[in-house]
């Protein structure tokens, strides 16, 4: 199932992208956004090219997830998600992104981007393919799954504007 999510911040892409890659900043977000769940790891390395790899490992609780797909998951998910950017290119950013639900049939691969908005601000955008291999319910899983993951990355852009603004 294809997912496309947009966000928007009232900052230039350099100081969104160095905020991505500052990791007080991707524990802190990590941490807000777990629904009651806790984070395992929140790591960033960045390379001398001016890109970067973010590592978050959180468990999370099953309630926003649909009852009859939680039997596939069970009470908590340990969701891995991996982001690695390449170094800039001109005024734009972009990088590819994985997040996985160990123990459950479902992953997410795609492509996340930052570019200049007409306002000075910066557009994110984040696109992929969600994928359950579970015989007969695997629609069931995609679209819990997308919804979800619809969710935590608007609490996320909300986490980003609030640190922007100095919310710390």
């Amino acid at each position: 199932m294809h997912l496309t999510v947009e966000q928007t911040y009232p900052a230039s892409v350099d100081d969104v992208a160095a905020m991505l890659a500052d990791a007080s900043f991707v524990r802190w977000r990590a941490e807000r956004t777990t629904g009651g769940g806790s984070v395992d790891q929140a790591d960033v390395d960045a390379d001398d090219a001016g890109g970067f790899t973010v590592l978050v490992r959180r468990t999370l609780p099953t309630d926003q997830i649909p009852a009859q797909a939680r039997p596939f998951v069970g009470a908590r998910l340990e969701v891995r998600q991996a982001e690695v950017w390449e170094p800039p290119q001109g005024d734009h950013r972009v990088g590819t992104v994985a997040l996985e639900i160990t123990g459950a049939p479902v992953r997410l691969t795609g492509t996340v981007a930052l570019e200049p908005s007409p306002d000075g601000g910066t557009r994110q955008v984040y696109t992929g393919d969600v994928r359950a291999t579970v015989p007969l319910f695997a629609s069931v899983v995609e679209q819990a799954t997308v919804g979800t993951v619809r969710a935590a990355l608007t609490a996320e852009e909300l986490a980003g504007r609030e640190w922007l603004a100095g919310v710390r």
